[in-house]
This record gives structure tokens, C-alpha cells and sequence, in this order.
């Protein structure tokens, strides 16, 4: 009892205020979203005190798993029906991803050695939509051989230029066959192999997972490079290239934390900011909540604990999360699936993607299945955005529309010790929000993150 009554002092601490947890840390994080949680579990692990904070009551933030309680709560829906399952079967992701495989993600999750407390199953399958129909993307280069998504000559030429991917080593120029990919752009890429424009969307946008078409004009390594990570990815699993935890991405951010936690970080649920505390050179130095306060080296967060002139907004998503009471059509019957739906192909700018989830992850009810559609907002009508991908859907049981504005820090941090992730991307897959990930580990550490890990199998412990 004596220690809990005997408070820290400190002499930068205001009269009638008092320290918050133990005062004094090298970082305070703010809100248990994924990258933040990652970031302050990497931070421990070097040695640094973290102090973490979330003003929910519940860890994810943002990308939290709900129960459906809590999902119908959040979107002010009454009381869930009786027929559709009891809560605990539940984890209902308010930003479903998908994980790539052998992509930066899992490499993260093998590094830290989080996957110790996760299970991962595949997704069972990866679709494109292309001229009314919903398409399996093929799985190999035998496999383009039988698409539908191309003619006979063209599936020759698809499968030339998998092979050449394939071989292809940045470090052997033996593997480039005269071609430069930091200038050649990757439109001319496709025209060198005799593709045509609807084969260069379909792979630009289901394999590389670009989201419009800026690409095309660039050099075309980085997407390139894309490609081999999801083909790679591909024939890691057979069936797609995704994997995605048993009960829902929530057990990501609990994952981190409790990697922060064993390595001596403080968290503390349920808290809100009630200011970011800056000095005189405009550097963040501590936080308060109440009549509470810390100090610390500099901060992190997602955008909405920072003042608004720290942030930009970049646009609106909007996302539907639909309960159906049968698969997908047209996805031969999987438990899980994801679609994409090439802007183009439906008279718009940017992509609409679709994901479906089922009991098989540990997500819903035995018979309940989720469907999650996405899109960046280019019009004034949500309903309307999404109207392509809710068409795939079939008879929908229970729909919940949400739209949100995304917003990225307007400096890197540096000059104001304040380091600011962007929001999560429109997609249904990670490989975007880990290279902001990536850029903000190296803005606050000044280094880059150690990624040379094979990421072959998340099963493994090293």
C-alpha cells in the first residue's frame, strides 16, 4: 500500500499535477493501432521505455476485431439478432486486410518473433473481375495456360513473361536480357512481351496489387518486384497468396503489445490525450491526461491525437462490412476469398476490393460468412462507390457502411519530435501500410529495419 501511495515527483512537474505512470520514457505512443503497436514493441525490444496509450477501451484502435455486441454498438444498430450467432463466435475486422505471405508484414511478425502468438490460416482463394465475370487469378504458369482471363496466344505470352520474372535477379544482370528496369517503364515491359492492355491491368492490379495506373509511366522494377513477392507468395500456400490469423487481425496490435510488455513497456487502456505538450523550439516533450503527466524524448501516433495542422487529409474510404448466409457466388464455393475489381473495368479511377471471411477463421457463426467492400471515395455517394462490389455479393443479411477520412503527417517529425503514421489505405491487403511502417521506424530511429529474413513459414519460432 505504501508504494502505491508514495507518487514520483519531478521537478518539471506543474503544482497540483501529478506524474503520469512512471513519469519519465523514452517514447509515448499513442493509440494501439497496428503500426503503433509494432513500433513500440520494436522500441522496447532495443532497450527504450515506452509508455502506451489508447483512449479505448480496447486494443487496435482503428483496426480493432469487434465482437457483435460491440460491432452493432459502434454502429448504432440496436441489438444483434438472435439467429445470427452467439457474440463470443465474432471478430468482425473494422479494416479487413489480408496478409501477403512472403511479403514485409510476415517478415515483421517472424522478426519480433510475434507469430509465437498467433495462427495462421490461407486464404482459400484470388479472384479479378473482368468483363461482368468474377476470374480466379491464375495460381502457376500451367494454371495461366487454362485461364479464361486471356486467348490462346496471349496465355503463351502471360506465361513468357511469369518465366522472366521468375528468373529475374536485380543482382545478375545475365537475368535481365538487355533490359534496364530502372528506366524501362513497365507499360513498355508488357509491350516487350506482346501484352495487351486488358492483360496488363489484370496483372498490374490482382498480382502486383497496384491501385491505379501511375505506375505505368514509372521504371518498372518496384512493381516488378511486386509481382515476384506475390508469385512467390503464391506457390508458398498453392491456393492464394494471402494468409490472415485464426479470431480476426485484432491478435496483430495484441501481439506487438505483448512483445512491448514483456520487454518492460507500460500500457495503459482506456486513457485519452488531453494534450501533447511541446517546448519552446516546437519539440513534443510529454503528454497530459487529466491532471496527469509524462515526459519522454519525442512521441508517435496515428493522426487523430495530433493537432490539426500536423495532418493532411488525403481523401475518403468508404467500407461496407456485410454478413451473407452463404459464400461468395461465383467463387466456387470458398470459405475465403478476395476480389479485385480493377477501377477501369467499372468507369472509375481506383480499385474496389472485395474480401470475404468465414468460420473457417474463426470470424463469425457456423454459417455466417463476411464480406468487406472497399474503395477510395471519388464521388459524394457512398452507397453508390461501392455499388460494383455489393453487386458480387448475392442476398445480404446485414450491411454497415462506414466512411472515413484518411489523413498523412504534413512533416516527417524530425524538427518536432512528433511522429505521425498515415491511415490505413483502401485495400484489402497490408503491403502499402507496411511501407508507411517501414518509413516510420526509419524516421524515428534513423535506420532501416532489418528485413533480411526469409519469410518462407510464419509457422516457424526462430
Amino acid at each position: 500500500m505504501a508504494e502505491e501511495q508514495e507518487k514520483k515527483t519531478f521537478d518539471w512537474l506543474p503544482e497540483g499535477m501529478e506524474a503520469l505512470a512512471d513519469g519519465e520514457y523514452d517514447a509515448i505512443i499513442m493509440g494501439t493501432g497496428l503500426k503503433e503497436c509494432v513500433i513500440s514493441g520494436l522500441l522496447s525490444v532495443q532497450g527504450m521505455r515506452v509508455l502506451h496509450m489508447d483512449r479505448n477501451d480496447y486494443y487496435g484502435a482503428d483496426c480493432a476485431s469487434l465482437n457483435l455486441t460491440n460491432l452493432y454498438k459502434k454502429f448504432n444498430a440496436g441489438n444483434p439478432p438472435d439467429n445470427i450467432g452467439s457474440n463470443r463466435d465474432f471478430n468482425v475486422d473494422l479494416i479487413p486486410k489480408f496478409i501477403m505471405a512472403c511479403g514485409n508484414l510476415t517478415k515483421m511478425l517472424l522478426h519480433t518473433k510475434v507469430t509465437r502468438y498467433l495462427e495462421f490460416k490461407s486464404i482459400e482463394g484470388s479472384f479479378v473481375y473482368k468483363g461482368g465475370k468474377i476470374l480466379k487469378v491464375p495460381a502457376t504458369p500451367e494454371e495461366a495456360l487454362k485461364s479464361p482471363l486471356m486467348g490462346l496466344f496471349e496465355k503463351r505470352r502471360f506465361r513468357n513473361f511469369l518465366l522472366y520474372i521468375d528468373a529475374y535477379d536485380e543482382t545478375k544482370p545475365e537475368t535481365h536480357k538487355g533490359r534496364d528496369l530502372t528506366v524501362m517503364t513497365m507499360k513498355q515491359l508488357y509491350e516487350e512481351f506482346g501484352l495487351v492492355p486488358d492483360t496488363h491491368q489484370f496483372i498490374s492490379h490482382a498480382m502486383c496489387l497496384q491501385l491505379d495506373e501511375t505506375h505505368m509511366n514509372q521504371p518498372a522494377l518496384a512493381t516488378v518486384k511486386e509481382l515476384q513477392i506475390y508469385c512467390y507468395s503464391l506457390s508458398r500456400y498453392g491456393t492464394s497468396p494471402y494468409i490472415y490469423p485464426v479470431y480476426g487481425l485484432g491478435g496483430l496490435p495484441e501481439g506487438f503489445s505483448r512483445l512491448c510488455a514483456i520487454h518492460g513497456g507500460t500500457f495503459m487502456l482506456n486513457r485519452d490525450v488531453d494534450e501533447i505538450q511541446y517546448n519552446d523550439k516546437g519539440e513534443a516533450i510529454g503528454v497530459r491526461s487529466g491532471n496527469e503527466m509524462a515526459r519522454a524524448k519525442f512521441v508517435v501516433g496515428d493522426p487523430s491525437y495530433f493537432p490539426k495542422e500536423k495532418v493532411r487529409a488525403t481523401g475518403q474510404i468508404v467500407r461496407c462490412i456485410c454478413f451473407l448466409n452463404h459464400p461468395i457466388p461465383n467463387c466456387g464455393d470458398q470459405e475465403s476469398a478476395q476480389i479485385i475489381i480493377p477501377g477501369p473495368q467499372v468507369g472509375r479511377k481506383n480499385d474496389i476490393f472485395v474480401c470475404s471471411l468465414s468460420n473457417s477463421h474463426q470470424v463469425t457463426a457456423q454459417g455466417v460468412y463476411i464480406a468487406i467492400v472497399s474503395t477510395k471515395m471519388e464521388g459524394e455517394n457512398p452507397d453508390k462507390e461501392v455499388v460494383p462490389g455489393l453487386a458480387l455479393l448475392g442476398h445480404i443479411m446485414q450491411r454497415f457502411t462506414t466512411v472515413v477520412t484518411t489523413y498523412e503527417p504534413v512533416g516527417d517529425g524530425n524538427s518536432d519530435k512528433s511522429y505521425i503514421s498515415s491511415s490505413f489505405d483502401a485495400s484489402s491487403h497490408f503491403e502499402g501500410d507496411v511501407d508507411d511502417l517501414l518509413s516510420l521506424y526509419k524516421r524515428i530511429t534513423g535506420k532501416d529495419l532489418d528485413m533480411n529474413i526469409n519469410a518462407d513459414s510464419v509457422e516457424a519460432d526462430y
